[in-house]
């Protein structure tokens, strides 16, 4: 499985990006997607979970509001819609995959395929 995300950059306070997560190796419409976050000096941060259908969304309370996650699985392309962003959420940005078709979550041992981030810094 490899994941390629893409869409990051330099953005100011208040603006909009919208991430994606290109997937291949395996049918990715049998699957959850995650998104996950690290800023410099901390943990790696859940940020939102969708399903295989995109039927179900989850999201951190840092997220809620803010950010949405989506899914074209005729495309095989995870997306993170982010908007109104803060200094706060300059960090590299992950997708992730499960192993199983089975399981989904918000802890990162609960993924098994990462992509290989990409930067996201909001100035103030």
């Amino acid at each position: 499985v490899q994941l390629q995300a893409s869409g990051g950059g330099l953005v100011q306070a208040g603006g909009s990006l919208r991430l994606s997560c290109a997937a291949s190796g395996r049918t990715f419409s049998s699957y959850a997607m995650g998104w996950f976050r690290q800023a410099p000096g901390k943990e790696r941060e859940f940020l939102a979970a969708i399903s295989w259908s995109g039927s179900s969304t989850y999201y951190a309370d840092s997220a809620k509001g803010r950010f949405t996650v989506s899914r074209d699985n005729a495309k095989s392309t995870l997306y993170l819609q982010m908007n109104n962003l803060k200094p706060e959420d300059t960090a590299v940005y992950y997708c992730a995959a499960p192993f199983s078709d089975t399981s989904w979550g918000i802890e990162a041992y609960e993924y098994d395929y990462w992509g290989q981030g990409t930067q996201v810094t909001v100035s103030s």
